[in-house]
């Protein structure tokens, strides 16, 4: 990518977006586009046909998606399959019919099996059942990677995907009912705190292991990805390191200063016991993770207590 190339940024106000614009136009990336949900609403295939029409992006990164956490997919599933199908369809075919140069198309580790080998390689992709917690989500997100694939194959575009595994940091969604594990756990410890609660009770036994990537490193491997990649074959984008929900509650207790209980409700599914990403192929070509979950998770605490109460 030229440092004036025209390059659109779908899902700009949410976590991954955010970030993915401040490392573009830190880089000195000029010409971002962007379109908040009242602009473009990307369930609008017409609308979205249209912007592309007229402003022809020569690069789109596709951060856009509906997500949330277990509770959240367990209770709309229907929803986030389809939603995040018709969201990905217009703009990965949009962006194919309009010429753009360059797709990036963002997974979710949630695509491999519920019981795949740990950790998980590239090549375990659809080798099995996957978790029925998120499986909606999962398969939008697989049709997504594939369709990106086959654009490649079929038409020998640059359209690429990268599977990152889980996100955090700085503008994540601390709602109550659709947050994931790490602003739900700072959110509710916060608030905690300043009730004075004697324990807090988390979903879970606490046993299950997830990987945590800091949202600046996950923008900056995108763009690595942007400049440097151009395979269609995707890549797992993680810090190759594991944490148990309990050790992660623990951690965060102890940042946020609660000095209450930490109490596990077994009868609460736990989700797959372990998701932890190889992350060699993308180690070899030569980017890496550099945040420690410590030092990210601290970095998250200070956001919220800046800008995240005031969500709704």
């Amino acid at each position: 990518m030229k440092k004036d190339s025209k390059i659109y940024v779908a899902g700009h106000t949410g976590l991954v977006g955010s970030a993915v614009v401040r490392k573009l136009q830190a880089e000195g990336y000029a010409s971002v586009v962007t379109r908040t949900r009242k602009e473009l609403d990307l369930l609008d295939t017409k609308a979205v046909d249209h912007f592309f029409s007229i402003e022809k992006p020569e690069y789109v990164i596709d951060a856009a998606a509906r997500v949330g956490g277990i509770k959240a997919n367990m209770t709309f599933p229907a929803e986030f399959l389809y939603e995040n199908l018709q969201i990905q369809n217009n703009l990965i075919w949009s962006a194919h019919k309009h010429e753009a140069k360059k797709f990036l198309f963002l997974g979710s580790s949630c695509i491999y099996p519920r019981s795949a080998l740990q950790p998980m390689k590239e090549e375990y992709f659809l080798d099995g059942k996957l978790e029925p917690t998120n499986e909606g989500y999962a398969l939008a997100k697989i049709s997504g990677m594939k369709l990106c694939e086959k654009i490649n194959t079929e038409y020998k575009k640059d359209f690429i995907s990268c599977m990152p595994t889980n996100i955090y940091g700085p503008h994540d969604n601390f709602s109550e009912e659709s947050s994931h594990v790490i602003p739900a756990l700072i959110q509710r410890l916060h608030k905690a705190k300043l009730a004075g609660d004697a324990e807090v009770v988390i979903w879970g036994s606490g046993i299950s292991r997830r990987e945590f990537l800091y949202v600046d490193d996950l923008a900056e491997a995108i763009v690595w990805l942007m400049e440097n990649y151009d395979q269609k074959e995707f890549l797992n984008i993680g810090t190759g390191e594991d944490v148990s929900i309990k050790e992660l509650a623990t951690l965060i207790k102890g940042i946020v200063g609660y000095e209450g209980k930490l109490v596990f409700d077994t009868t609460k599914p736990d989700g797959m016991p372990k998701k932890l990403l190889d992350v060699s192929k993308l180690t070899a070509l030569g980017w890496q993770s550099k945040t420690k979950l410590e030092n990210g998770l601290k970095q998250s605490y200070a956001w919220f207590l800046e800008y995240g109460q005031k969500q709704k």
